[in-house]
Parts: structure tokens; C-alpha cells; sequence
């Protein structure tokens, strides 16, 4: 992946070759300038490569036009970013009924509501502003949100990264849990060793270099 700056050109990601196996919940580290946001990006459909293949759930989305990428995130794939991106004048069923509409251009039941919350711990909170609720509550319901279309890829872009250590170990226990009961695949950016050690593989990346693959707590040698 090469991004044009004037006549100069980039490089963000160099011959990264990587393959998440389904409902598998994995992380990618690396430190700022890592290339691991552009790859999340990437993964998404939300850019497009300037070499190499992205595949998807089996279809090509590096080989899809603009209209067939826009299905695929809408249909296969949630989104959780470290800023939270809720409407502050909707409530919380509010920004769940809006997701559902852009998503899938139907209304949201109130029973699916329901489920969502109760889903994220937050049963009781669908009519409440997303400034009425703390930093670790407004990422649960980012993540109900994410949920609403019943993605078979949850793609977390440094999902802890406003939190506090109790809200961040809260976040990631829901991701494990809905990992397992949901058979959701999860990729989860992060640059927290912590937070990296609750995924089944760790991918680290280092100047748009993938240099390793491991499981939690393995030894790796740096590069």
C-alpha cells in the first residue's frame, strides 16, 4: 500500500501477507506509523490497495468496485473505532435505529433493540443521550451498534484507547465474550500488550512490516 504525497511516494504496508481464520479473535500490534490502521482500512474495504489481494469472507474486495465494497461493510462487517461516533442528540435506540437504516434501509424492531442491550450489559439505558453515559458505557453501545446487522467481522480499531484500565478491561471481556457466544470474527487494533493478550494470535507490525506471529505471552525476537 503506497500513499502519493505530492510526486513523493509512501510506502504504509510492504508485502504484508496475513490470514484470520473464522471466528477467530486476533489483534494487530505495532507502535504509531506502524501501518496497522491502514491495514484495518484495508480489511474493511474502507481503502484500497495499490498491490496485492484483500479477501473477505471468499470474495475479493481488492478486486470490487465502489458500490460492491459498500455492500460488504454494510453487510459483513462492524465497525468500532477508538472515538465512540455517536449522535449526541439521539438516544442510545435512537443511534442503534439509525445504524440499522443506513445499513440495511429497514427499520430496527424494538425487540432487536432489546437484544443488543441486554447483549453489552446495557439493558436499561436505550433512552439515554450518549453524554448521559460514562466513556466505557458510550463504547458498549458503539459496539451494540456495530452488532446491528449481525456482522460475520468485527473489525475494533484501538477500542480501549479512551478508557480507563477498570472500562478497558470491561470492553475487552465483552469482545472475548461475544467472540464466543456470537462465533464473530474479531480483529482488534491495539498498541496495548495487554489488551492484545485476551486474542487467540497477536500479529505485530513494525514500518509497514508484518515481523511476527504468535500466540499471547510467546517469546518473539524483535527485529
Amino acid at each position: 500500500m503506497v500513499y502519493h504525497v505530492g510526486k513523493v511516494e509512501v510506502p504504509a504496508l510492504q508485502g504484508v501477507d496475513m490470514a484470520v481464520p473464522r471466528g477467530s479473535f486476533v489483534s494487530i500490534m505495532g507502535p504509531s506509523g506502524s501501518g496497522k490502521s491502514t491495514l484495518l482500512h484495508l480489511l474493511g474495504g474502507l481503502a484500497h490497495p495499490t498491490s496485492g489481494k484483500v479477501i473477505v469472507d471468499g470474495m475479493e474486495i481488492s478486486a470490487a468496485g465502489d458500490r460492491e465494497r459498500t455492500a460488504v461493510r454494510r453487510t459483513k462487517i462492524g465497525f468500532v473505532f477508538q472515538r465512540f461516533n455517536l449522535l449526541p442528540t439521539l438516544t442510545v435506540r435512537g443511534n442503534l435505529e439509525i445504524a440499522r437504516q443506513v445499513g440495511a434501509g429497514e427499520p430496527l424492531p424494538r425487540q432487536r433493540v432489546t437484544e443488543l442491550l441486554d447483549l453489552v450489559g446495557l439493558p436499561h439505558k436505550a433512552e439515554m443521550k450518549p453524554l448521559d453515559l460514562s466513556g466505557g458505557e458510550q463504547q458498549r453501545v458503539a459496539i451494540a451498534r456495530a452488532l446491528v446487522n449481525q456482522p460475520a467481522i468485527v473489525l475494533a480499531d484501538e477500542p480501549t484507547g479512551n478508557l480507563d484500565s477498570r472500562n478497558s478491561s470491561l470492553i475487552l471481556d465483552l469482545f472475548r465474550d461475544l467472540n464466543r457466544r456470537l462465533g464473530q470474527t474479531v480483529v482488534m487494533i491495539t498498541h496495548n500488550p495487554e489488551a492484545a493478550n485476551v486474542t487467540d494470535r497477536i500479529f505485530e507490525m513494525r514500518d509497514g512490516l508484518m515481523y511476527a506471529e504468535h500466540a499471547p505471552g510467546a517469546p518473539v525476537a524483535r527485529p
